[in-house]
């Protein structure tokens, strides 16, 4: 069953996670809204990240995978990406310092 993540390890990941940069947009997946959830799984003793893409059919998910084990080097031992397609990814969800970045790089947003 998962459980909250204490408030450190949550800012930690957090903050881990946005090293990881959407490939296609040059922003990072906590700015962008992608990630949904961060739970822990005290079965399974992992991390578990809710989230999802800026598209379904995008063809670097794995290259996101290997960015989100890269960040989460030396913050947690093992991790599971849970890909969350409901609801899915609208501009809503960026944050104002994502806007901020996607202004910086020439989008109209």
């Amino acid at each position: 069953m998962p459980t909250a993540l204490e408030p450190k390890l949550f800012n930690d990941v957090e903050e881990g996670l946005k090293d990881v940069i959407d490939p296609e947009l040059g922003v990072n997946i906590v700015d962008l809204g992608l990630i949904y959830d961060l739970t822990w799984d005290d079965e399974n003793d992992a991390l578990i990240i809710s989230m999802t893409l800026t598209s379904a059919g995008c063809p670097l998910t794995d290259v996101i995978e290997e960015q989100v084990a890269q960040s989460l080097d030396g913050i947690v031992e093992r991790f599971r990406i849970n890909w969350v397609w409901m609801p899915p990814w609208g501009p809503e969800r960026i944050t104002d310092d994502g806007r901020d970045m996607m202004r910086a790089l020439g989008f109209s947003i």
